[in-house]
């Protein structure tokens, strides 16, 4: 399954090298999913759960910078490494930086179900789970806005009014931690590369 699975049982370890280069958590805000997101037709699906986040980070960042970022951080690098000894899906920086320029189609447990010069969808292995990563002018004019969003849907062939199930409501908190902690180590590695 997509990171939404694997990301409920990941550990998080805190890494103090890298807390003074990335933002506060607070930084990372949860929000309505954009009009324009190609995740948002997800959103209308019966029995399933989505969500999105936020920040803001100074000066112009390309979609391809926030992809390459977001899926070479230390964070998304344990989530890798879980993939390729539990369902054989290794991945490298290199295929992250193919992906985020256009050129793959699939990423580990991930495979591109669509894309735009200002988005990207991933679908797991398993259809079970949806990434979404967007770019954005800052509200303000100056900087940009980086976002990134999860769906969880119910299994193919369900019978309608299926849910995406009690285990992964219950890791919910966890879910949503997880996934402003991959946002704040993405733009952690953008500031760092741009400084």
């Amino acid at each position: 399954m997509h990171g939404a699975s694997i990301r409920s049982f990941l550990p998080c370890p805190p890494n103090p090298d890298r807390q003074s280069q990335e933002p506060d958590l607070s930084s990372i805000r949860p929000c309505p999913l954009p009009e324009v997101s190609l995740l948002g037709h997800y959103r209308l699906q019966q029995g399933a759960y989505t969500d999105c986040y936020y920040t803001e980070i100074a000066g112009s960042v390309s979609q391809a910078e926030f992809v390459e970022a977001f899926y070479t951080t230390w964070v998304f690098k344990l989530e890798r490494t879980i993939l390729k000894w539990a369902v054989a899906r290794p991945s490298t920086d290199a295929q992250a930086a193919l992906l985020a320029q256009g050129g793959l189609d699939a990423f580990s447990a991930w495979t591109v179900e669509d894309r735009r010069s200002d988005q990207l969808l991933l679908c797991d292995m398993h259809g079970s789970t949806r990434s979404w990563l967007m770019t954005a002018p800052a509200e303000s004019g100056d900087g940009t806005r980086l976002y990134f969003g999860s769906a969880v849907v119910p299994a193919k062939g369900s019978e309608s009014g299926a849910d995406i199930g009690t285990g992964f409501r219950l890791l919910l908190g966890f879910h949503k931690m997880y996934s402003r902690i991959l946002l704040k180590a993405a733009v952690g590695r953008l500031q760092t590369r741009n400084a």
